[in-house]
C-alpha cells in the first residue's frame, strides 16, 4: 500500500490540534470554577492527557481497534503497539501509517474524559477521577470502534450497526447508499 503524504499530514495536524484542545479545555473549565479550584481543574486536563496516552499505548488501542474477539472488542494482539508500525493498515486507514491512525484515535480517547471532567469540577476527588478515567476510556472506545470505524468485513461495521439499516451517505458522493 502506498502512503499518501497529504493524508498523513492532515491526520497528524488534526491530532495535534485535538491535543492542544485538551489543555485549553482545562483553562476553559478553570474559568468556570471558584478561584481555589482553578489549578485543580487545569491539572485534571493535563493529567488526563498523560494518563490516557499511556493507557492507550499499552492496551487501549489494542482493545479498541485490535483484531476482533467475539465481534465486540479487540484482542490483545497489539498490546504495547506490537505490530503497529509505519505500514498502513488496510482495514482502517489504507493511505496513512498505522501509527498515525493510532495517534489520531488516541487524541479522541484523551479528550473525552477531559470533557467529562467539566461535569464534576469541584465535586469529585482527583483519585476518583483517575479511577473513573482508567475504567471509562477502555470501555467506551471499543463501542466507538464498532459503530464508527470498524471495517465492512466485521459484523459490527457501520452498515450492520443499529443505524446501518437506515442507509448512509456515501463518503464519495452526496447520494444515499442502500443498506
Amino acid at each position: 500500500m502506498k502512503i499518501d503524504s497529504g493524508d498523513t499530514a492532515w491526520v497528524l495536524a488534526s491530532a495535534a490540534l485535538v491535543m492542544l484542545m485538551t489543555p485549553a479545555l482545562g483553562f476553559f473549565y478553570g474559568g468556570l470554577v471558584r478561584r481555589k479550584n482553578v489549578l485543580s481543574t487545569i491539572m485534571h486536563s493535563f493529567f488526563i492527557l498523560c494518563l490516557i496516552s499511556v493507557q492507550w499505548v499499552l492496551w487501549g488501542y489494542s482493545l479498541a481497534f485490535g483484531p476482533d474477539k467475539f465481534h465486540i472488542i479487540g484482542g490483545l494482539d497489539w498490546v504495547g503497539l506490537n505490530n503497529v508500525g509505519f505500514t498502513p493498515n488496510a482495514d482502517y486507514a489504507p493511505t496513512i501509517p498505522h501509527q498515525a491512525f493510532m495517534l489520531f484515535q488516541m487524541m479522541f480517547a484523551v479528550i473525552t474524559p477531559a470533557l467529562i471532567s467539566g461535569a464534576f469540577a469541584e465535586r469529585q476527588r482527583f483519585k476518583a477521577f483517575v479511577l473513573f478515567s482508567l475504567l471509562w476510556a477502555p470501555s467506551i472506545s471499543p463501542a466507538g470502534r464498532s459503530s464508527i470505524s470498524a471495517p465492512e468485513s466485521r459484523p459490527w461495521s457501520p452498515r450492520s450497526c443499529w443505524a446501518g439499516g437506515l442507509g448512509s451517505a456515501s463518503r464519495r458522493s452526496s447520494r444515499m447508499t442502500p443498506p
